[in-house]
């Protein structure tokens, strides 16, 4: 089977309802980074930056997969599929996909605030508390990977688009790096294909595809385009 590798954003969970970041009255508009995304805004008001990704869980749990997620769990039946997602919701794992590689980390998922390889499975209802402790006895704090904290699972991801027959981007700006640089790794005149509503500048490849849509209505298109390019049945 050939391997599909694919990048997904914050776009492809939108049509679910799930706030994005960084677009118009998005979470950014109203919350400042350094207070919620940081190492030193933990330190600084950690109930706060639980609440916030407590809210956050609680959202993403209320949503549902879109036939962006779904799509792409249905090309597992022709491919081999490997997703890897700047997203912290787990839409993708909802919808049936078996190999979703998260970068920025899992909003179900906990940490020990000294350690960052010591992860802990949330109940779906349960909020992280001050006083909720890991197995270190440290403060569990979000599983996120904040700014200025390394991206752990970058290696692997360039290792899987190094080794991709198709790539497809889906709902991302490509402006948050090191995510934003993944196409830089695809072999030279490989096929790329883009889904976004918002124009999107990727580096020259001559075998780039471009469907200017949202995740659903595009995901339908590259399934179909797919289906003829492989004859696929």
């Amino acid at each position: 089977m050939k391997k599909l590798i694919v990048l997904t954003g914050a776009g492809i969970s939108a049509e679910s309802g799930i706030s994005t970041f960084r677009d118009s009255d998005g979470l950014w508009e109203h919350y400042r980074v350094e207070d919620v995304a940081t190492v030193e805004g933990f330190e600084r008001n950690p109930k706060q930056v639980l609440d916030f990704y407590n809210q956050r869980r609680r959202e993403t749990l209320a949503c549902k997969p879109n036939y962006g997620h779904v799509g792409l769990a249905e090309l597992e039946k022709y491919f081999e599929v490997d997703i890897i997602t700047q997203n912290i919701d787990n839409l993708h794992e909802r919808a049936g996909s078996t190999s979703v590689l998260h970068l920025h980390g899992e909003l179900i998922k906990a940490r020990s605030s000294k350690n960052e390889d010591l992860i802990v499975d949330l109940p779906e209802d349960k909020d992280i508390q001050l006083g909720d402790k890991a197995p270190d006895g440290s403060q569990l704090r979000p599983f996120i990977v904040w700014f200025g904290e390394s991206v752990p699972n970058i290696t692997q991801a360039i290792s899987l688009v190094e080794d991709a027959d198709v790539f497809l981007i889906v709902g991302t700006s490509l402006n948050v790096y090191p995510a934003a640089s993944l196409v830089n790794y695809m072999r030279r005149g490989s096929p790329i294909y883009l889904i976004d509503p918002k124009p999107v500048i990727v580096p020259d490849n001559r075998n780039l595809t471009v469907f200017q849509m949202g995740a659903s209505e595009g995901m339908k298109k590259f399934v179909s385009e797919m289906k003829t390019k492989y004859a696929l049945e």
